[in-house]
């Protein structure tokens, strides 16, 4: 009855509330320390397996595990009217069962091997490569088409990738009979189980190679180095990446290619420096230029142009030019450039300049000097 069943947390050691992994972890660990291979003819460990694998059929399952923690038994007892009952261990292995026997008892139950041999001649998709590329800050912002050398699998033009010497091919395996699996029985005390292996013969292929080619050695593979195209689109930034499909290494069993994904290194410039898609560049200028004025020749990544300087410009002012920076990657978006003015200071003088520096410098009043004054007023007040 189900009220004489044991609590299946108990029954797995677990508390509730446990994760899925720390319930397939105790349900491992049970059905290991009862499994009627290890304790052959032992009545009280035959129930307590069944019970193990009971508890974990209701609590591996989502649904059923939540009837069990609301209702209890009565919750997964298909006659009590919740609907869907845990089946009992008669009802044979779900396919968590057969993952799990898969890996304790090598297959015992089937599935796991099964599954293996047929995962093995499955198609798979090759791996996928990394490969650095370095290029130029204008390469960077206006775009370029390179070229990549790239090291990588390839079928073997001598036997066709098939592995087998040219003119041969390979043949079913005589073992398996080019099944890829090896079945044998064994009984146990409840009832006859089939154990499913891959064919150690043949790997679980199904076929044996008795002519290796003698250029690949059977793998089928040989390394080469292609030349590939890259197209680096403009606005790319130190540590974009730039994906290619299928240019990775080969599949297997016709499965697709990888990718090569090619990491950018871009080399930084002599006068501009780059935030997002705006450049900053630093430009000296004269004292002289500074108080009177004048127009100055600016440099962008693409000309030069003219740009007028104020009278009275210190130094650190940034002046923006719109549109002359770098094209945004995901967008017609062009940032812009925005330039630094440093006011340089002479720093020789003859006698006759600095002598024509001091009477100028006699010719002006404070007023000509504001951040100065400000200065001088705020000491003024501080010290009082």
């Amino acid at each position: 009855m189900a009220q004489e069943k044991r609590d299946y947390y108990e029954v797995l050691g677990i508390k509730k509330g446990a994760t899925e992994a720390e319930i397939k972890k105790a349900y491992r660990k049970k059905a290991m320390e009862y499994h009627p291979d290890k304790n052959q003819g032992d009545k009280a460990s035959e129930d307590k397996f069944k019970e193990v694998n009971e508890a974990y059929e209701v609590l591996s399952d989502p649904q059923k595990k939540d009837k069990y923690d609301r209702f209890g038994h009565a919750g997964v007892d298909p006659n009590a009217g919740f609907g869907g009952g845990a089946g009992g261990f008669g009802g044979g292995y779900g396919g968590g069962f057969e993952d799990i026997f898969g890996d304790l008892f090598g297959g015992m139950f089937g599935g796991g091997a099964t599954q293996g041999a047929r995962r093995k001649n499955a198609p798979r998709k090759g791996r996928d490569i990394q490969q650095g590329m370095t290029i130029s800050f204008e390469e960077a912002a206006f775009g370029v088409k390179r070229e990549i050398h790239v090291t990588k699998n390839a079928d073997c033009d001598n036997c066709g990738g098939t592995g087998a010497e040219k003119g041969t091919s390979k043949k079913q395996c005589p073992k398996c009979n080019g099944t890829g699996e090896i079945r044998t029985t064994q009984k146990t005390p409840f009832g006859q189980f089939m154990n499913v292996q891959p064919c150690d013969n043949c790997g679980g292929t199904g076929e044996v190679n008795e002519n290796p080619c003698h250029v690949c050695h059977g793998s089928g593979k040989v390394r080469k180095t292609f030349k590939i195209a890259v197209d680096i689109p403009a606005g790319v930034d130190n540590d974009s990446v730039i994906s290619l499909r299928g240019q990775g290494e080969p599949g297997a069993n016709g499965g697709p290619a990888g990718d090569l994904y090619v990491i950018l290194t871009v080399l930084p410039h002599k006068l501009f420096k780059r935030q997002g898609t705006d450049l900053i560049l630093e430009i000296p200028i004269t004292y002289t230029q500074a108080a009177l004025g004048d127009d100055i020749i600016v440099p962008t990544l693409k000309e030069k142009v003219s740009y007028k300087v104020p009278p009275g410009t210190q130094s650190d002012t940034m002046f923006r030019l719109k549109g002359k920076g770098i094209k945004s990657l995901h967008s017609i978006k062009v940032g812009d450039l925005y330039v630094k003015v440093i006011v340089e200071i002479p720093t020789k003088l003859s006698k006759e300049q600095r002598k024509l520096i001091e009477q100028l410098g006699t010719t002006f009043d404070e007023e000509g000097y504001q951040k100065r004054k400000s200065f001088t007023d705020t000491l003024k007040t501080l010290f009082k």
